[in-house]
């Protein structure tokens, strides 16, 4: 049950990321507050503070119209300017280092609050400028709306200084690499919290019944309790072939089962696999991964040629790859000590060769870059604790060596290489 309110959550929580998500939800806080502002004004707000502290009330008609219209007007170009801002930022970042860096700066809360909030004024300033009667008089007039209107207005402008402040911090690649970094981060240390040291007797695999997935889409959230529960109450071990971050496509082999399993059963399980069209870093560490080394393999494209970037990405994956080395290969879901559920996941010399196969590929002729990579290697090597962990960053080095040699031609350089390995 507790699996099933967290999934339920969790299809909640991604919401989010959609661009319209925030400024829906605020475009109906400013209808709310239209409509609360009218009911104050029908109870005689307005007239009450015309007595009391005339000088905070607009008790003028012409007066009201005009800042209303106009608040209406601005608003509606500085929101069209903040939308092209953030169009500029999208092609820029996509064109500049990666497309897949979009849905990360997209769901940027801070902008979808601030374009959410601009909604909102425009629909409270077009509610109360309705409202306003042709021959008003004084006590009639929504004098005090109008200030909260003035007042919101303000606080616009305050937070459109912001956006300008805010967005062209964003499109900083040491900015977007360093959000990169620390939201993987966050994701791997929460996977090594909730690991477990103790050993674990499971079944080989390979003779399992394999289950095909029902429909296509990346994995953003899977409810192992519940899978482990299904799992004990039919009395067999289940391997998940798909993981968090992974594409399924329907038909494709999603988990295996030690016993054959009803109708019934498979689709319990297979509920329990969470779909979405969006690759987040925060469903998917290794998506962090793939993120820096493209950034690092687009720096070095002719077109743009700034190693500098390269030089900082490969940093970044240095401390990424120093975290991974302190999780499991393998993981399980477990229940009163028994483990029910083994967990797929991209095991470290699979992960370490998908990124220097590209590096190495578009890199290999930049003497600072390999220069950097043979750090990098070198360093995981001196803090790595497995001896899976260490053959496989030699292999990586061995690789490394042989392309440099087959790539660079100066003489001299390839003695400083050689002498770094």
């Amino acid at each position: 049950m507790i699996d099933k309110l967290k999934l339920l959550i969790s299809k909640t929580y991604h919401l989010k990321d959609k661009i319209a998500f925030y400024p829906s939800i605020i475009a109906l806080f400013g209808i709310l507050l239209a409509y609360f502002m009218l009911f104050l004004e029908e109870k005689g707000i307005t007239k009450y503070l015309l007595e009391y502290i005339p000088d905070v009330v607009v008790n003028n008609t012409e007066t009201s119209r005009s800042l209303l219209t106009t608040f209406i007007g601005g608003l509606i170009s500085i929101m069209v300017f903040s939308f092209s801002m953030v169009m500029i930022l999208l092609n820029q970042a996509s064109s500049n280092f990666s497309p897949r860096l979009l849905p990360e700066l997209i769901s940027n809360r801070r902008h979808q609050l601030i374009l959410g909030f601009y909604i909102s004024t425009i629909v409270y300033c077009i509610f109360i400028l309705v409202s306003i009667e042709e021959n008003s008089n004084e006590y009639q007039l929504p004098g005090f709306s109008v200030l909260i209107a003035i007042a919101l207005m303000l606080h616009c402008l305050a937070s459109f200084i912001y956006f300008i402040h805010s967005i062209s911090q964003e499109i900083q690649i040491n900015n977007i690499m360093d959000k990169i970094l620390n939201t993987a981060k966050r994701r791997l240390n929460r996977l090594i919290d909730s690991e477990d040291d103790t050993e674990v007797n499971f079944p080989d695999s390979t003779k399992f019944h394999i289950y095909k997935a029902t429909k296509s889409g990346y994995i953003t959230n899977i409810a192992l309790k519940n899978i482990a529960d299904i799992a004990k109450k039919n009395d067999s071990k289940i391997k998940t072939i798909g993981f968090k971050g992974s594409f399924i496509i329907k038909n494709q082999p999603l988990f295996k089962s030690e016993k054959k399993l009803n109708e019934d059963c498979i689709k319990d399980i297979t509920n329990q696999f969470e779909y979405s069209t969006n690759e987040l870093i925060d469903d998917n560490y290794v998506l962090a991964f793939k993120q820096l080394t493209e950034i690092a393999v687009k720096a070095m494209s002719p077109g743009i040629n700034d190693p500098g970037t390269a030089l900082n990405a490969i940093d970044y994956l240095s401390e990424l790859f120093s975290i991974r080395l302190l999780k499991s290969d393998y993981s399980y879901t477990k229940i009163e000590d028994v483990a029910w559920v083994n967990i797929t996941s991209v095991n470290f010399s699979t992960l370490l060769y998908q990124v220097m196969a590209s590096l190495r590929t578009y890199c290999k002729r930049d003497i600072s870059v390999v220069q950097n990579l043979i750090k990098m290697l070198q360093f995981l090597k001196e803090i790595a604790q497995k001896n899976t962990h260490k053959e496989a960053i030699d292999k990586e080095l061995e690789l490394l060596k042989g392309d440099i040699n087959s790539s660079i031609t100066n003489k001299e350089d390839l003695k400083f290489l050689n002498e770094l390995f």
